[in-house]
């Protein structure tokens, strides 16, 4: 068993993100500088479950009354909708969960924050009815296209090792366009948004060509290691408005951490931060 099946030695209220593998996670970082920040008696940990696990986990920490919740990520996302209450719909809607938590009357409920941190820091600009390209088909890229969804935007085209699983997506958040191979041109679009893992550390570059892009297009990568990746980097060279992967992370995680600890994060330090994140 990889995990502590034990409750925290501390007695203090304590969250955590769940994944397999964890080590990498930023999450830590995040919710410690804010509880710290805030003066909180808590604690936020990294605990690496593998999918074996998942059931044995969620028991444990259902038995735990110091247990205020947990972010999910990799390879969780859809597999920990089993072991919660699905109150807000999630599985029909986004389709995968990013947060479990304790609800008031003690129930586990599945929760996902990612398309809201996906959206807040693009909440400025105007899509709607304007077109968007999505890169990847995975669990980021549901989240996106809920978010797309409710901005009204369009049409959106996917690009995607397989088209098919893209297509259906689209089917999925009932949005107008098209699914193509990740080697089709970029159509000209008003946001492209990476939601894949290409030009992330440790895979492989995401080669486009952002040529055909207006001059007011913004360029998206969720990816945050590297924080600049390849793709902001052409974009930053064409005088694009970009937008880095830290604002969605630190976007989901602050309403993840009103969730679990239910006070808002302290954001006017969002600064100081990203200078710890990118240390």
């Amino acid at each position: 068993m990889t995990f502590h099946a034990s409750g925290h030695a501390s007695g203090r209220p304590y969250a955590e993100v769940i994944g397999d593998p964890i080590a990498h996670s930023k999450s830590p970082l995040i919710h410690g500088f804010w509880i710290n920040a805030l003066g909180l008696d808590a604690d936020y940990r990294a605990t690496r479950v593998v999918s074996d696990d998942l059931p044995a986990y969620f028991a444990s920490r259902r038995a735990d009354p110091h247990w205020r919740g947990c972010n999910v990520t990799i390879p969780h996302k859809l597999a920990a909708l089993d072991h919660v209450e699905d109150r807000g719909d999630v599985r029909a809607t986004i389709g995968a969960i990013n947060l479990a938590m304790r609800a008031p009357d003690g129930a586990l409920i599945g929760a996902n924050t990612d398309a809201g941190g996906f959206y807040a820091p693009i909440a400025g600009f105007d899509f709607a009815d304007r077109p968007a390209v999505v890169i990847g088909a995975g669990g980021a890229a549901r989240a996106v296209l809920f978010a797309l969804a409710k901005m009204e935007v369009g049409p959106v085209t996917i690009l995607n090792r397989s088209p098919l699983k893209g297509a259906a997506l689209l089917s999925a958040f009932r949005l107008k366009g098209r699914a193509l191979p990740l080697s089709a041109p970029v159509p000209p679009a008003a946001l492209l948004v990476n939601a894949s893992a290409l030009g992330m550390a440790g895979h492989p570059p995401l080669d486009l060509d952002l040529s055909t892009l207006p001059d007011d297009a913004v360029v998206y990568d969720l990816v945050y290691a590297p924080l600049e990746t390849d793709l902001l980097a052409q974009a930053n060279d064409r005088g694009l408005e970009t937008v880095d992967g830290l604002e969605m992370l630190v976007g989901q995680a602050a309403l993840a951490f009103e969730l679990l600890f239910g006070m808002e994060p302290p954001r006017e330090r969002d600064d100081e931060l990203r200078e710890l994140l990118t240390a």
